[in-house]
């Protein structure tokens, strides 16, 4: 008998709705689960064990009570438990952002992507661990410790939304919400042998998620069958005035077929993608992946994206400059940390300079400094520029090619450390998500092998504007004729 922590997605909904299990029952072993691998994976930064039997228990009501009118539907997620990246918010939890300047935040709201899963019904275990503010790539900046790949514990799980990743690849929760603004939900993916989506920019909501670059933050799902995050992404996105850079555009019915039949899609593999200091094993079995893509009928084509090298520079130009921006509003004024002093200039010195981790001063600095007078043009003006220029290589390569596929990093899962006193090497660990955040479009990870050290390895299809629709139907096919979506951890 399948363990009910073995359940992906769907099938704990099929047993929900067959009556095999009960909410309570499914919640009760995700619970036990954390419980057993917390202290040693440290996932998440707030557990809510209360609050999830509290909603389990009411979702087992509605259930029962629905019985007595079978023609009134249910919400999609009915007692289904998540966890959600501590960057989203929802009332009442508190919110830290894996920084200790919010430590004690509680929110007042809940963010819209939160809302639109609470309405279908889900049972939220817990707020998940998170580089602070969404700053890295390993889950090793969080000011509450890192946290450890399920697949290796002396390994990162990638990052920033490495807690989600790892806690759905060490079957503690079946799915989980995270953020990307530059690989955050794809890097762990890939890392941890899960399926994670960004959407396009502009199709989920950003109200209540706190912001990093508001200009590339997105924010995603991750579970362990590309199935269970399409369902997932058709339930967050969709147009919120609370947000104005939601856009108004229809989202698709995801409909998966049962045969994995691509005859017709066109697969582009950029030749900027496989280049020096890609691990070998790391190609090999991406390209092994694309042939399972070729022989379920897609074609393979040579695509070029020639202003991929700029990507990284120009990342870490943008992102910092809004970062520097959005937290300017952390000055112990209004909420969060406030380390009292006599004079308002020192207690602003104070406070973020105990509040804020390395990596976020480090970025705030960088940011503060393209911004400055005699430089906005000379660095961040120049910036946007070629961020114009990666946005129109990917236009130009979408014109012959429906998908890119192309590896996560360039590594599997690095070992804890590795790159903490080498922020440069930290940086290139996302040098092949980058540009998917600069252009907007999406950006779908699923696993595709392991190296011989047994970590996971993961690929990433990228498609055009407001299509992930094709990405997921790409992906499902894939994991139709494969099964390393179904392999985990030995300590699950």
């Amino acid at each position: 008998m399948t363990a009910l922590t073995d359940f992906t997605v769907h099938q704990a909904l099929a047993a929900l709705a067959q009556g095999e299990v009960s909410s309570r029952d499914l919640t009760r072993a995700c619970l036990d689960q954390i419980e057993r691998l917390e202290p040693i994976l440290h996932t998440f930064i707030t557990f809510t064990p209360d609050l999830a039997l509290a909603q389990a228990e009411a979702a087992d009501a509605r259930r029962a009570a629905a019985r007595h009118h079978p023609d009134e539907p249910l919400p999609p997620l009915l007692g289904l438990p998540i966890a959600i990246k501590d960057l989203l918010t929802l009332e009442g939890v508190r919110c830290t952002c894996g920084s200790r300047i919010l430590e004690n935040f509680v929110p007042p709201y809940t963010a819209t992507a939160v809302q639109h899963l609470l309405e279908a019904g889900v049972v939220v275990v817990g707020k998940t661990n998170t580089d602070e503010f969404a700053m890295g790539s390993s889950t090793e900046n969080s000011a509450y410790g890192p946290t450890r790949n399920p697949w290796d514990t002396t390994r990162v799980p990638g990052g920033s939304s490495g807690g989600s990743a790892a806690a759905v690849a060490a079957r503690m929760i079946p799915a989980a919400l995270g953020t990307d603004t530059g690989g955050s939900v794809r890097q762990p993916a890939s890392f941890c042998g899960v399926s994670g989506i960004k959407p396009t920019y502009g199709r989920v909501s950003r109200y209540g998620l706190v912001a990093y670059g508001s200009s590339l933050d997105t924010v995603g799902a991750l579970a362990r069958t590309v199935a269970d995050v399409a369902l997932l992404f058709s339930l967050i996105a969709g147009y919120d005035p609370l947000d104005s850079t939601t856009l108004d555009v229809p989202v698709p019915t995801i409909t998966l077929p049962a045969e994995p039949d691509l005859r017709g899609l066109r697969v582009g593999v950029p030749r900027e993608y496989f280049i020096g200091g890609l691990q070998p094993e790391v190609e090999q079995a991406v390209r092994q992946a694309i042939a399972v893509l070729e022989s379920l009928g897609a074609s393979v084509h040579e695509v070029s994206l020639p202003h991929t090298e700029y990507a990284l520079p120009v990342y870490y130009l943008i992102a910092p400059a809004e970062a520097s921006a959005n937290l300017a509003r952390y000055d112990g004024v209004r909420y969060g940390l406030r380390v009292e002093s006599d004079a308002l200039w020192e207690m602003f010195r104070r406070t973020r300079g105990q509040g804020f981790g390395a990596e976020v001063k480090r970025r705030i600095m960088l940011g503060t400094y393209a911004l400055s007078a005699g430089y906005y043009e000379a660095y961040y003006g120049q910036a946007q520029k070629v961020r114009t220029l990666i946005k129109r290589d990917f236009e130009t390569a979408f014109e012959s090619v429906d998908v890119i596929a192309a590896p996560v990093a360039p590594t599997t899962a690095f070992r804890l450390g590795e790159h903490t006193e080498d922020p440069l090497a930290m940086y290139l660990e996302d040098v092949f998500t980058l540009p998917c955040n600069l252009a907007g479009v999406p950006g779908l990870a699923f696993p595709v092998g392991f190296d011989g050290n047994g970590m996971p390895i993961g690929i990433q299809l990228m498609g055009p504007h407001f299509r992930e629709d094709v990405l997921f139907k790409a992906a499902h096919a894939y994991q139709l004729v494969t099964d390393w979506h179904q392999r985990k951890p030995p300590l699950a």
